[in-house]
């Protein structure tokens, strides 16, 4: 059984996965990897049944319909803890999140409970992004770093790696952000919790290929649940 598993939610990604998950495999050549579908109608779901049946190292969960990235990280988790993982991963299908920076997370996960992919530190970044999307993002990291009173550089970004244990002691079910905050309240539970969490920083380009999911809904109940989380008792 392999130590790591690298979960993939996709929703119209049928383009960038057989080539994301060929790259991931050159990095990380054991890693499994778990594609978690909405019930994309551009077939993305069929494509990684096909995927799976050629590799025992691609599983798949399917969903019957676009249901958020928090809920599908959560139903990921839940089918990570039913086995034997030791390193759990987040990740984003369009090619934002780097498979060569994979054995940096794994690297530093040797001293740390979550390791975060930092766009806003020594050696990390963004390419292509226009101002309003470098004003949000980072506006939405200070905001998120006030209200809750972390050090943190990139409490936004969806590049994760939990050890088992931190799943494992996270209420899932009582996680209630949806989508932008999701992150920021998986983070912040870890914190209170008790874990150790560490940096490690990453390049962020732009999508290539698709659309972003990325909406005002998303931005507005991020700003409204940093608020609640505040008051979170853990």
């Amino acid at each position: 059984m392999a130590e790591t598993l690298i979960i993939i939610p996709t929703y119209n990604e049928r383009e960038n996965l057989p080539p994301l998950i060929a790259e991931i495999h050159t990095f990380v050549e054991d890693a499994h990897i778990l594609v978690v579908d909405d019930n994309s109608p551009d077939g993305t779901g069929q494509l990684a049944n096909e995927l799976a049946a050629a590799d025992p190292r691609v599983h798949v969960l399917h969903r019957q319909g676009k249901q958020g990235l928090g809920t599908a990280y959560i139903a990921g988790f839940k089918w990570a803890l039913e086995r034997d993982y030791a390193y759990i991963f987040e990740m984003d299908a369009d090619f934002s999140h780097q498979p060569k920076y994979l054995p940096d997370f794994l690297a530093k996960i040797a001293d740390a409970d979550l390791v975060l992919g930092c766009r806003y530190m020594k050696g990390g970044g963004t390419e292509d992004w226009g101002p309003w999307r470098q004003f949000v993002s980072r506006g939405g990291n200070l905001y998120a770093r006030t209200i809750l009173g972390l050090r943190f550089r990139d409490l936004t970004g969806g590049f994760k790696c939990f050890r088992r244990k931190v799943l494992e002691t996270i209420d899932l079910d009582g996680v209630s952000s949806k989508g932008y905050a999701f992150q920021i309240e998986l983070t912040y539970r870890a914190l209170k919790a008790g874990f150790k969490v560490a940096e490690t920083p990453i390049i962020f380009p732009d999508r290539k290929v698709g659309e972003s999911k990325m909406s005002g809904d998303i931005v507005r109940e991020a700003m409204v649940n940093v608020v609640k989380l505040r008051f979170l008792k853990v």
